[in-house]
């Protein structure tokens, strides 16, 4: 059995080497093109099901709360909430730059979870401000530094991860 199995592999080698001669020129196509994805594991499916329940769950909940909630509401930690938020902003922009500087691919992940903070943080900000110029400094804020940090971590993101951006 050995032995046959080494005169295929040796086989395939010279065709490798006679088709590396023949391709000068010719277009190359990844191997990943056209390539069966695997299946999930089963514990990975249950968990991807689970999820979608969860948020299928929560559309009726979305009601509840369009049509229950006050206009307007005071919050004790104002302050807390925001200066934790923006906290988790810096903290996830200076963990991806370490991390992409040193080579670690845990930068996509960094970046993915960024882009959604500072998309976040654009959307809390410009929706709980007060009209005039809080709100226009809100919109600025959003539209020159949070939305393009959110887009380029995004981009990054997919970049990282093998996707066209």
């Amino acid at each position: 059995m050995k032995g046959r199995a080494d005169g295929e592999r040796g086989k395939a080698m010279r065709q490798l080497a006679l088709g590396e001669q023949e391709m000068a020129g010719a277009q190359v196509i990844p191997l990943y093109e056209g390539a069966q994805v695997p299946r999930p594991a089963r514990g990975v499916r249950r968990a991807g099901w689970l999820l979608v329940a969860c948020g299928l769950a929560l559309l009726p909940w979305l009601y509840v709360l369009a049509t229950g909630l006050p206009a307007t509401a005071t919050a004790a930690h104002w302050p807390v909430a925001w200066v934790g938020l923006d906290t988790l902003e810096a903290v996830g922009l200076i963990a991806r730059g370490l991390f992409a500087a040193r080579g670690d691919r845990r930068h996509t992940l960094t970046a993915a979870a960024t882009a959604t903070l500072l998309a976040v943080d654009a959307w809390f900000d410009t929706t709980t401000a007060a009209s005039g110029g809080d709100f226009a400094t809100a919109v600025a804020m959003a539209l020159g530094a949070e939305l393009p940090l959110a887009a380029l971590c995004g981009r990054l993101a997919l970049r990282g991860l093998g996707g066209r951006a």
